[in-house]
């Protein structure tokens, strides 16, 4: 997909050389030794596993270059009041101009990815880093406004990464060999809100990790699959394959497109565990430092729509899983509680199924079951049964 270094750059080894784009994922070739880079394979060239694409002089020595002398700086002595504004516009005349420093306007290697995957050019952006540099940061959130561009008809055209590729190949044939089906349902998202509130420093304080949603619904999913096999299920020719483990895909918004890294035997790990879990493969992905096995496989999958403001969906299966839980965001709304109107936040889920193998009883308990548990949290901890019932034994 791109070099990072140059033909005839000496490079350390373990050092990052070029981006592999395959239909998983973006992968980086690093050094295997230190030397003199020659490239053998071009930007864009499509090359088969095991195709040799540069080699590594390693007799070659590498040379420091030396660093440019600091500019002097003579001292400045303060003018007479009466001769002030005189010499301070001929002051600014015989100023030197800043030197631009070695970093200013250059982005990093992520930046520049993500820079060339949303068109925009690196002019553009104001970087924010050490010397001047364009972080990631400064380009994931860019605020750029060029009115000059407005009005015009400019059309540009870009080459289909592989992983797009391999999405959009994947999406049309869900559709089009799943009988996919999506049933909905609300969840009063109240008591979990209420927890969040209450327990979210402790909780960072103690485990190192933020509190947030995803957690509650993976466990919530978790006890509803141990609950409704069939959906935690697939269809493998005239065989159906039921798990008795639950891998969790996350769906992930990355620069290159959605990718899907598991969680895995999500169904044992604590609120705890999981928060980290997604926590660093979502990293991973959006870094484009995600492997291969870490997304492969998985048993179910959830998405969150609510994140970009999403009301409602019906997400596409991820294939050969048969079921997906689709997220959306929380918004108040007036409900009635008890025979009484009640402003509470409420959030729309949304689970598309393949009715080969799951029939509507299962998929309507199954999301029912997982607005039991987001509404009553204590669930979770006894499997979705009612813990007084537990308690007394009953």
């Amino acid at each position: 997909a791109r070099w990072i270094k140059k033909d005839g750059d000496y490079v350390e080894k373990d050092e990052e050389l070029c981006e592999i784009d395959s239909d998983k994922a973006t992968l980086t070739l690093n050094a295997e030794a230190s030397g003199a880079l020659k490239i053998l394979a071009k930007e864009g060239e499509t090359i088969a596993v095991g195709t040799v694409v540069c080699s590594i002089d390693t007799d070659a020595k590498g040379e420091k270059v030396a660093a440019a002398p600091a500019a002097k700086v003579e001292p400045k002595v303060a003018a007479a009041p009466a001769k002030a504004k005189e010499e301070s516009a001929q002051a600014k005349k015989a100023e030197p101009v800043a030197t631009k420093t070695y970093a200013e306007g250059i982005p990093s290697v992520a930046a520049e990815k993500i820079l060339r995957e949303k068109g925009i050019a690196a002019d553009k952006i104001e970087g924010t880093g050490k010397g001047g540099r364009i972080t990631k940061a400064d380009v994931l959130n860019p605020n750029i406004i060029d009115i000059s561009t407005r009005g015009g008809r400019n059309v540009r055209r870009e080459k289909m990464t592989m992983l797009r590729k391999k999405v959009a190949e994947r999406l049309v044939a869900v559709k089009q060999e799943t009988a996919m089906l999506t049933t909905f349902n609300e969840v009063d998202m109240s008591a979990i809100m209420k927890i969040r509130k209450q327990y979210k420093d402790t909780f960072k304080e103690t485990h190192g990790v933020g509190l947030g949603f995803m957690s509650f619904f993976t466990k919530a999913v978790c006890e509803a699959l141990l609950s409704f096999p069939a959906v935690n299920g697939q269809i493998d020719g005239t065989e159906l394959v039921y798990h008795d483990y639950c891998d969790i895909g996350i769906a992930v918004s990355a620069p290159k497109g959605l990718m899907v890294p598991i969680i895995r035997n999500a169904e044992a790990k604590s609120l705890a565990q999981i928060e980290s879990a997604v926590n660093e493969l979502a990293t991973r992905a959006r870094d484009g430092k995600i492997t291969l096995e870490e997304m492969t496989g998985g048993t179910f999958t959830i998405t969150n729509g609510g994140v970009f403001g999403s009301m409602l969906s019906t997400p596409i299966i991820n294939p050969p899983q048969s079921a997906i839980l689709g997220m959306h965001n929380i918004v108040e709304r007036a409900v009635v509680v008890d025979g009484k109107i009640e402003v509470r936040p409420i959030m729309y889920v949304a689970l598309s199924y393949d009715h080969r193998i799951i029939d509507g009883r299962e998929s309507v308990g199954f999301l029912v079951k997982v607005k039991q548990m987001l509404e009553d949290p204590t669930k979770m901890l006894f499997g979705g049964a009612d813990p007084t019932r537990t308690l007394l034994g009953i």
